[in-house]
């Protein structure tokens, strides 16, 4: 099994190696490490392996990365933009007395027939002679969730009580803030497939600008810190020398 390296340093013990999330944590604050090494801020490390940090140490990390990386904070035409495109998001008090067929994506099934099957039963719901209680009736035969036995009936939903890729498509764009029956497009989520129909709908309010404002300033500068984390790492892992592992690297010296 191939070691993982950062200019030579290890970053596990040789025949180890850590699953790909533990991994690239070790690798980053590995690359950190080196980085305050190389800024006088930590001694020089000699053995093979990357070190275990102490808390001190990670401190000094963390205020390093705070001297060196800089994000701006959101402009107000900045934060009224956000607004204007993403209003609906911030709607209070929606929620939607909904059913679904769940169509199940597990280990070893062959996603791209799921999704044809559910595609063919979609389409059959769809269909304008389709009878009121034929949704109930699929649900029973079709669906992989416990409220199959139920009609796939979920009762009444807010966007905070489902999977974010559910609320996203049925509270959070603008073309489906009104309306019932069954939605036109299969929804995806972490869970598979899903036919959505909408029996019932609670609008809720929408607050003002001023009311979300500080909020969506918020928002935006967590953004803009990531964006230039991300950055930083990445200008830290081009600069390095990497073995047997796969970092996003940028190829911009960083800049002293």
């Amino acid at each position: 099994m191939l070691t993982a390296t950062i200019n030579r340093i290890a970053l596990h013990a040789q025949g180890q190696r850590p699953e790909a999330g533990e991994l690239r944590e070790l690798a980053y604050a590995e690359l950190l490490r080196q980085r305050a090494v190389s800024l006088g801020l930590l001694p020089e490390h000699t053995g093979p392996m990357a070190p275990e940090l102490s808390e001190s140490e990670r401190q000094i990390l963390e205020a390093m990365v705070d001297r060196e990386v800089s994000s701006p904070q959101p402009e107000e035409v900045e934060c009224q933009r956000y607004h204007q495109a993403h209003a609906c998001e911030f709607t209070v008090g929606q929620a939607l007395h909904m059913r679904h067929i769940l169509f199940a994506v597990t280990p070893g099934i062959n996603v791209q027939a799921l999704a044809v099957h559910a595609e063919k039963a979609l389409l059959e719901l769809t269909h304008k002679d389709t009878p009121p209680d034929r949704f109930a009736k699929r649900a029973a035969e079709l669906s992989n969730c416990p409220t199959s036995s139920q009609g796939g009936d979920l009762g009444w939903v807010g966007p905070d009580d489902c999977a974010p890729e559910l609320a996203k498509a049925l509270f959070h764009q603008s073309h489906n803030q009104s309306g019932v029956g069954v939605h036109p497009t299969l929804v995806h989520s972490r869970f598979g497939f899903h036919i959505v129909e909408v029996l019932e709908r609670r609008a809720g309010t929408e607050p003002t600008y001023a009311e979300v404002r500080e909020r969506i300033a918020r928002l935006l500068a967590m953004q803009s810190r990531a964006r230039a984390l991300y950055q930083y790492m990445a200008l830290l892992a081009g600069e390095a020398e990497l073995e047997n592992i796969v970092l996003d690297a940028a190829d911009s010296p960083l800049v002293q």
